[in-house]
């Protein structure tokens, strides 16, 4: 499990770039590949964040 997280965020955030990789659609002022790294930096974030409370939690029962 802790695997496929890790390289689901791998991937959405390194392996999408070229496919993302525009400078025209605008998004929040920022061209649409600087705002595809931001909101994938946030996400990984809340992710692990996330993640690291469940597994606390999972050894504190064990």
């Amino acid at each position: 499990m802790k695997f496929f997280a890790i390289f689901l965020t791998i991937f959405a955030f390194i392996g999408s770039l070229t496919v993302v990789n525009r400078v025209e659609p605008y998004v929040l002022g920022l061209p649409f590949v600087v705002f595809w790294s931001a909101s994938w930096l946030v996400i990984t974030s809340i992710c692990l964040f996330t993640s690291n409370i469940i597994l606390e939690k999972k050894e504190g029962k064990k």
